[in-house]
């Protein structure tokens, strides 16, 4: 019996959108995906699912539960976009970065959206991510959102709505990048199949956008990754990207500030810095404006950014647009700054802090999701009809007591996404993370994003923390236009295990990759999670 076989009859639950099965028919997009499956053995299957584990362990990515270091895990079956789906998730994001573009520049320089009345100026000022110290500084090519991360789920209708904004530092990017490349060795024949949009432009991307918003006058940038080193959880993310980018990869204490300029220490003297891809959250950048005790960051480079000699990317003061509450405004904020309806909707959400939306749900809290709106990576979050009675209880009363720090929303199925697990194939639920970068002129949006899977029946938060995994995203290319990734150089008759030579094959296409993992694998002895927010 194959894998899928138990699973082709398995019946939609209620509300929930299954983006490869419509009742019992498969959808178009995952045709040939069903098609090759159903002709592996489940033994076989399971073996290309070990291969998988086994190739992240090599490579070093890994994520900790309890202490303990764990494979990333990334499921063998990838999740399929079809072209006219992603151009609106394309669009949509776009234009919401542009939103929150302006809105940043606005509320860190005249506040016009407050005089007009869009949103009151509390909610900015009461926010814990928004900082002084950076009010009045326009950054070099009048970027500040540099990279996002915007969240999306997939509503009972099919449609796209975005989950929350990732505009500080969002992660998890080189999970797109890994994923793509162990997939295609795992499942070449399917991957054959399909016209599949490329990932790998990504790092060249980022980094001409990086030196494109260099301060002004500078011809040949010096562009540096700021990591708070080895022991956070995305350092494998911070080396990688590094790596392919062709830039130093840094810590707070390799850089020092000198008459308004930042300075890194290499072998040859002291260099100057012009653009920093920044790892490291505020709190921790520069310990003359924020936490004093902090090592992680250089000591003057706010300082620095505001002489404009030094670009910092993401913005500092970012984390004021990823506040939930703020985030309740940002079909307005689309509305003001670019006379235009929102592309991608948000979900319904109740502003806890007003007290009319407060009165309306705190005795339905038990129906509900209670976020706090400066979490991240699902933590703090209660989904009322799996909380406890004493969890509900003890949510009404913070929420009662500080009701600025919290939102309402109701509880949406995300959509589901056959994958295997110890049962078999199973649906189990996702979300995903498109990533955008701009470069002052336009915004890319990379044609894939990481889409995360909750491993657990019936379980909604798909953070790694909450022992999440991810799938492949494949964006169908359409008939004309687009670039493609190139097939695999050997392609394995259905059922058959993978090629040897079509292994090899595949890690010659990507040396500069290649040689990221091997050092990955001797500096970082083992620590190494990638920790998407």
């Amino acid at each position: 019996m194959h894998v899928f076989a138990t699973f082709d009859r398995y019946p939609t639950p209620s509300g929930v959108y299954d983006e490869m099965f419509d009742g019992e028919a498969v959808r178009a997009a995952y045709s040939r995906i069903h098609g090759r499956v159903t002709a592996l053995s489940p033994e076989e299957l399971r073996a290309r699912a070990d291969f998988l584990a086994r190739s992240y362990v090599d490579q070093g990515v890994t994520f900790d539960i309890g202490g303990e270091e764990q494979p990333f895990p990334l499921d063998i079956l990838p999740r399929v976009i079809d072209a006219p789906s992603w151009q609106v998730i394309e669009q949509g994001v776009k234009q919401r970065v542009k939103a929150l573009e302006a809105f940043l520049d606005d509320v860190y320089g005249p506040g016009q959206c407050f005089v007009d009345g869009v949103l009151p100026r509390r909610v900015v000022a009461t926010s814990p991510h928004f900082h002084r110290v950076v009010a009045g500084l326009t950054p070099p090519g009048g970027v500040r959102v540099h990279v996002s991360g915007i969240d999306l789920i997939r509503d009972s209708d099919g449609q796209f709505r975005v989950l929350e904004d990732n505009v500080r530092i969002p992660s998890g990017v080189s999970y797109v990048m890994t994923n793509r490349r162990v997939l295609t060795s795992a499942i070449p024949e399917v991957f054959a199949d399909h016209r599949i949009r490329p990932v790998r432009q990504y790092p060249h991307r980022l980094l001409e956008a990086l030196r494109a918003c260099a301060p002004s006058g500078v011809s040949e940038p010096t562009v540096v990754v700021l990591t708070p080193g080895v022991y956070n959880s995305a350092y494998f993310e911070h080396a990688l990207l590094a790596r392919m980018m062709g830039v130093r990869l840094v810590e707070g204490r390799d850089l020092v500030c000198q008459a308004g300029r930042v300075m890194v220490r290499t072998t040859s003297g002291l260099r100057q810095v012009h653009v920093i891809y920044r790892r490291v959250d505020d709190d921790f950048i520069d310990p003359m404006h924020f936490r004093g005790d902090s090592l992680l960051g250089c000591a003057g480079l706010v300082n620095a950014a505001h002489a404009g000699n030094v670009t910092i990317a993401n913005a500092i003061g970012n984390g004021v647009a990823d506040d939930k509450l703020v985030y309740t405004y940002v079909p307005d904020l689309i509305r003001y700054y670019l006379a235009e309806e929102p592309v991608l909707n948000n979900v319904r959400t109740w502003r806890l802090e007003e007290p009319d939306q407060r009165e309306e749900v705190i005795d339905r809290l038990d129906e509900l999701v209670v976020k706090p709106v400066d979490g991240s990576g699902g933590k703090g979050i209660i989904i009322g009809p799996q909380a406890s009675r004493a969890e509900i209880d003890k949510i009404r009363a913070h929420v009662l007591a500080r009701p600025r720090g919290w939102i309402a929303q109701p509880v949406v199925q995300l959509s589901t996404v056959p994958t295997m697990v110890p049962g078999g194939m199973r649906p189990r639920h996702v979300d995903l993370r498109p990533f955008a970068v701009n470069d002052g002129d336009d915004v890319w949006v990379l044609p894939g994003g990481l889409t995360r899977v909750a491993l657990g029946d019936g379980e909604l938060i798909v953070n790694s923390s909450r022992g999440g995994g991810s799938k492949d995203t494949w964006v169908l290319a359409p008939r004309k236009g687009a670039e493609v990734e190139p097939s695999p150089v050997r392609r394995p008759a259905p059922g058959s295990l993978i090629h040897p030579q079509a292994r090899k094959d595949s890690r010659a296409e990507h040396p500069d990759e290649r040689q990221t993992y091997t050092q990955q694998q001797q500096q970082q002895q083992g620590r190494s999670e990638v920790a998407p927010c």
